[in-house]
């Protein structure tokens, strides 16, 4: 049994995405975007989101996504708002900062992972009023959270909104776009309302590599298209990226993957929490965290693989599901901890 919740993105490439790369991989298609298959991705994108104008580009990876949303969203002397445990912030090497020419990120507190809208509004107002000032450019929240838990709807629209108010742009950080879905039990539509950019997440969740970047307005193309090219993230077999997508959005395919590993996650929150250990946060996708005597650490990954967030006396263990996560495995490693 294969007992791996180091991540999502250790997961297999779901079947049908396999296939559709495949049935790809015949003939010659035109490169950089030209394929056949991209807009249907194009129109299926902009019906999912209500989105009706809407541009889509693909790339292979999130880093690449987000650090080129956001590049279209800010002036190097602008910052991005963002939780202080945010994915741009702590796993992107800077890659946001370099892409942006040097915009700043601006940290914002907020309990579990969320950003606390009077913190947001704190951020704001030490922005105000001088040439001197790193000034105002955008808001990026990342759903799920970095921390596994989630924003509810309303908590997206407060933030959202005041980011409007203060003249920002908006970007969402959706590498697990569709746990976060499953989790609200809400459509794609009302998940990205309120955002100019978002960062569709593929790869964490059954395809190889990829990731579309989907904007709202039409006039950020041509911009971003030449940002795309720059970075190096315009593949030339584009193809392979369309077919990916193409098949992801199939049927919601998306959306199945998503449920299954929130299940699995919930089924590990539940159990964990039934024998006794204590579950940190508010976990409600695919990724939990728990603290654990080392005793409990050692049994378990003498058969499973996680990772641990530091070295304190009861270790904080992250533990990630993904599409292909089986009640068997969760209940074998529960059977580990418990000893």
């Amino acid at each position: 049994m294969n007992l791996n919740f180091a991540s999502d993105n250790t997961g297999p490439v779901h079947p049908d995405i396999w296939a559709a790369m495949g049935a790809a991989n015949t003939g010659a298609a035109m490169p950089y975007g030209a394929d056949p298959w991209m807009p249907g991705v194009r129109d299926r994108l902009r019906t999912l989101f209500d989105w009706p104008e809407a541009e889509v580009l693909l790339v292979p990876t999130g880093t690449a996504a987000n650090a080129l949303a956001l590049a279209g969203l800010v002036q190097p002397w602008q910052s991005v708002l963002c939780h202080r445990l945010s994915h741009i912030e702590l796993d992107e090497c800077g890659a946001p900062e370099f892409y942006t020419g040097g915009a700043k990120l601006t940290l914002v507190d907020g309990d579990d992972g969320r950003i606390a809208p009077e913190a947001l509004e704190t951020a704001l107002a030490a922005m105000e009023g001088s040439v001197h000032n790193v000034q105002k450019g955008a808001l990026s929240l990342t759903n799920v959270t970095e921390t596994g838990s989630v924003y509810t709807l309303d908590a997206l629209a407060e933030l959202t909104g005041i980011s409007r108010e203060h003249g920002l742009g908006t970007h969402l950080d959706g590498a697990r776009f569709g746990n976060a879905c499953a989790a609200l039990d809400c459509t794609a539509a009302d998940l990205v309302r309120g955002f100019d950019m978002v960062s569709f997440g593929g790869t964490k969740n059954g395809c190889m590599a990829v990731e579309a970047i989907v904007m709202r307005d039409p006039a950020r193309l041509r911009e971003m298209e030449l940002r795309r090219k720059r970075a190096a993230q315009l593949w030339s077999k584009h193809r392979y990226l369309s077919a990916q997508m193409a098949a992801y959005l199939d049927g919601d395919l998306w959306l199945d993957n998503a449920r299954t590993a929130n299940a699995a996650g919930q089924r590990l929150v539940a159990g964990l929490r039934d024998i006794g250990v204590e579950v940190v946060g508010d976990p409600t996708a695919n990724m939990v965290f728990a603290r654990m005597d080392r005793a409990a650490h050692d049994r378990a990954q003498a058969e499973a693989q996680y990772y641990l967030m530091d070295a304190a006396e009861r270790p904080l263990a992250r533990l990630v599901c993904d599409f292909t996560k089986t009640e068997a495995e969760v209940d074998r490693l529960l059977e580990l901890i418990l000893g």
